[in-house]
Parts: C-alpha cells; structure tokens; sequence
C-alpha cells in the first residue's frame, strides 16, 4: 500500500476510534471544524450557523441552563479580513427553546491566523483565539475563552483536520480548563462536493482528563459544496455515549462580499 494511503487509513481509523466512545452537553453555537480559508484582506463574510437537537436530554446540564432537547441555535457570524494570515470575526448568539422561545445568548468576538501554505496539496495549520460572554442559559459563567488549534493536510481528494480546543473561564472562580478535540476527512467526489465525517469528542478539565465514555462525543455525517458563490456544509450527527445528544442537525451557510 503506498504510503499516503496508509497515512489516510491510519486517520480514519484514528477519527473513528477517538470518536466510538457518550456528561450530556448542549449542542454548542457552532459546529464546525476549522480549516484554512480565510477572507481576503479588506473583504467580508458572513456564515449563518444552524443547528437543531432533534433529541437529546430534558435535563439541564446545570442550574440555569437550557435543556438539550429540540434546542435550535442560530448564530450570525461576520468577519473581515485584517490582513494576508489574519482574520477578525464577531459572533452573536440565539436560540428558541421549547421552554422558554427565542433568546439572545451573547456575542463572542474571534481572531484566526492561519500560516502560508500550498492551498492543493499538503499541510496547513494555524490558531483562533475567541473571547465572550454568554447568557447563563448557553454557559454557567458568564465570561469566557478558547483557544483553537488548527491542523490539516490534502492529499489528491482526501482533506483531514484536526482542531485542538482548549477553553477556561475568564469569571471570577470559573472552574479548570477544559480541552475537546475535532476533527474532519473528506473526499472530494467529481461532483465538485465533499462527503465526509466530523467528530466532536469532550476530553474534560485538562488536568484530570477522566473517562472518555462519559463525556459528549458525537460524530457527524456531512456534506460540503459551493453553490453559486455560496458555501454550505451539512451534517447529521448521532451521540456515540449516554452523555451526549442522541441526534444532531446542522447547516452552515457562507457567503463572502467585498
């Protein structure tokens, strides 16, 4: 087998293993492994997050919080491009939850640098750090962070990512970091579009990382195509242990104009 292939086939079974393994967390107001794009330098973009807990916990995960289940999240995301590596972005966060309808959850402000690279082939990798704050109802403290490590690398029509997630409260008394890993394979079809899988998995506090089985992990079917000028990325994701949420719906949709 010649050695990309094994590389290839050494990821899958990587993001497979990493993600076959179910504390139940809401779906979060993006669902989305980072990449490498990035806006030209003096232009804007907007992509519209969406998703829906089609069946997750009546639970809350905490004093406050909404419970999981038939949440929907809407988040507005608009960026600019500060310069040739840098992006500045700006999100604001919204639900409707069954229990108590729409809701503005906060606005979290992001920065993304991504380094120069062969867009075609090979590797690429980067860092987005974002700063926010939140309604009680999305976090239990009202102010934080994360910081976002962005790895991926082509070969021919294979695209693997992996995002290292590293968060931490900026509140007073806010408790440890916590890190998640996600990742992303795709193949590029001769469509144009991409089929693949995501996989969101939980890790903990970063110092005692604990069981993996009892933390969310969710792995997500999706597709990726650009339609007339417009991105799209579409996925259904299934809960793969007791602690997550037992069916996912999400789109993204991306424009860019100067």
């Amino acid at each position: 087998m010649p050695r990309r292939w094994r590389l290839l086939a050494g990821i899958a079974l990587a993001l497979a293993l990493g993600s076959a393994v179910h504390d139940v967390l809401a779906a979060p107001e993006e669902i989305q492994v980072y990449m490498d794009d990035l806006t030209e330098p003096g232009g804007f973009g907007t992509d519209l997050h969406n998703n829906y807990v089609v069946r997750g916990s009546n639970e809350p995960d905490y004093a406050g919080a909404q419970a999981p289940n038939h949440v929907y999240r809407f988040t507005p995301e608009f960026y600019y491009g500060l310069a040739d590596r840098v992006e500045l972005g700006l999100y604001v966060l919204t639900s409707v939850a069954p229990s108590d309808g729409p809701s503005l959850d906060g606005a979290k402000v992001r920065i993304k640098y991504i380094a120069p690279h062969d867009e075609a082939q090979g590797a690429f990798w980067g860092a987005n750090l974002e700063v926010g704050r939140t309604d009680q109802r999305f976090a239990e403290q009202p102010w934080n962070t994360e910081l976002k490590g962005i790895y991926g690398f082509r070969a021919h029509r294979w695209t693997f990512a992996l995002n290292a997630n590293f968060d931490w409260s900026l509140s007073a008394g806010g408790g440890p970091a916590t890190a998640q890993l996600g990742t992303k394979l795709t193949y590029l079809t001769g469509g144009g579009y991409q089929l693949g899988f995501e996989s969101y998995n939980d890790l903990g506090p970063v110092r005692s990382p604990g069981r993996l089985g009892e933390r969310s992990q969710m792995l997500y079917g999706v597709i990726d195509a650009a339609l007339g000028g417009v991105d799209l990325n579409v996925g259904l994701g299934h809960g793969l242990t007791s602690a997550s949420d037992d069916w996912v719906l999400k789109f993204i949709v991306g424009l860019r104009y100067r």
